[in-house]
């Protein structure tokens, strides 16, 4: 195996093999890890304006959950899947970080 070819690791996308340079960052990142659909996080950091849900009420797939405030816009963060309310994280008025855990379902 010449130095060239060292420089190049075999990477398996649908069982189709590519040889390719790996950056560092892509080594050090874990594996995929599914999207937890009773968690509820917040995808840009910004203000709750307004919660629109209580803890133990039902709820349906894309039903309107809280209103958060970010770079002047209004976005209504919407429940991912069916499910009841079993904590809510945030107040109203409440400044929240990017990835923040906002409402977790049942």
């Amino acid at each position: 195996m010449s130095t060239k070819d060292q420089e190049y690791e075999s990477l398996n996308i649908d069982s189709t093999i590519y040889k390719t340079r790996l950056s560092k960052k892509y080594k050090k990142k874990g594996a995929y890890k599914p999207e937890d659909v009773s968690k509820v996080n917040c995808f840009i950091p910004g203000t709750i304006v307004e919660v629109l849900v209580e803890v133990g009420q039902e709820v349906k797939e894309g039903q309107d959950l809280l209103i958060l405030e970010a770079m002047k816009m209004k976005n209504r963060i919407k429940c991912p899947a069916a499910g009841k309310v079993r904590r809510i994280n945030v107040k109203e008025g409440e400044s929240v970080p990017k990835g923040h855990e906002l409402v977790v379902l049942i």
